[in-house]
């Protein structure tokens, strides 16, 4: 192996990061992730590396690692601890994938001829992708440690309020007493007064439909032909411009006046067609004016007592 593919094997690995185990083969001298990396850039081959000898020398490297803790524990310089959970899952990540790169790498390469081989090449491409998937959590938590790093390193500025902020702080009433707490607590509780709300604007003045038919009336004697606008216009509000409108119906249902819309939606043309010596009175009632009568009840829907109830 030259120096050209340690550094290419540096760079498929994760950049910046000098992991805690090296391993020592015939073949291959470095950190464990630089095998990884350069396995996958088929650097090397992976037939040729021993994972047995790779377990040996890691299993071993924890070991160390167990006892130097428990010696500085001793000497009150630390505390024991079972080596680095971090780097041992690591480890048992990478080698899982190396074990499953050389089963794969051993499979035969010919045709694949039953279901079984189709499985094994199966399995071998997921194997990569879960070594592409690994190198991708690595950057990315390599990145997220740099943030987190960086982010440590920022602190909150601790002043207090601006006077103009502190002015409109409410005053603190300590020494307020019993009798004083009674008021506002009475000042509180006490009935608010009734809210009265006027009528008035409810209650319109009426508008007596055959007044409005007797001015509906004068005028087109008077002019023979209107429009609808210019029979309503001088209306002070919307009760009389309803007013004459229902007397137009009045007046057309006794045949003395005549519609005319060009278009649907058009404006609206009134002509007298009465004669002259006929007055709104006559025309025009005064159902609109009054109250409505009461509906007469039928007798026969009336409940009757029932006289058995009556003489119990």
């Amino acid at each position: 192996m030259n120096a050209t593919e340690v550094r290419e094997g540096l760079e498929a690995s994760d950049a910046g990061e000098t992991p805690g185990f090296a391993v020592r083969l015939d073949n291959f001298e470095g950190p464990f992730d630089l095998l990884l990396g350069l396995i996958s850039k088929h650097k090397l081959d992976i037939t040729e590396v021993s994972l047995s000898r790779v377990t040996d020398e890691f299993i071993a490297h924890v070991k160390a690692i167990r006892d130097r803790e428990v010696a500085q524990a001793r000497d009150g310089h630390g505390r024991a601890a079972i080596g680095d959970l971090e780097e041992t899952t690591s480890f048992l990540l990478v080698a899982a994938t190396l074990l499953d790169l050389k089963a794969a790498r051993l499979l035969p390469q010919g045709d694949v001829e039953d279901e079984e081989d189709l499985a094994l090449l199966e399995a071998r491409d997921l194997l990569f992708a879960r070594l592409l998937q690994y190198r991708a959590f690595k950057q990315v938590a390599a990145v997220l440690e740099t943030r987190l790093a960086g982010e440590m390193r920022r602190h909150p500025r601790a002043v207090g309020l601006d006077e103009r902020f502190a002015n409109l702080l409410p005053e603190v009433l300590i020494g307020i007493g019993l009798q004083q707490f009674a008021g506002l607590a009475a000042k509180a509780l006490e009935p608010k007064p009734a809210l009265e709300l006027s009528l008035q604007h409810i209650h319109a003045p009426q508008v007596s439909v055959r007044e409005q038919a007797g001015v509906v009336v004068d005028r087109l004697r008077r002019q023979g032909t209107l429009t609808f606008r210019a029979l309503v216009g001088d209306s002070p509000d919307t009760l009389t411009t309803v007013a004459r409108f229902l007397s137009l119906l009045e007046l057309f249902r006794e045949g003395v006046v005549g519609f005319e819309q060009v278009q649907p939606l058009g404006e609206l043309t009134i002509r007298w067609t009465g004669s002259d010596d006929i007055s709104a009175e006559d025309l025009v009632t005064d159902e609109f004016d009054g109250m409505p009568e009461p509906a007469i009840q039928d007798p026969k829907s009336t409940d009757q007592p029932d006289p058995q109830e009556e003489s119990t």
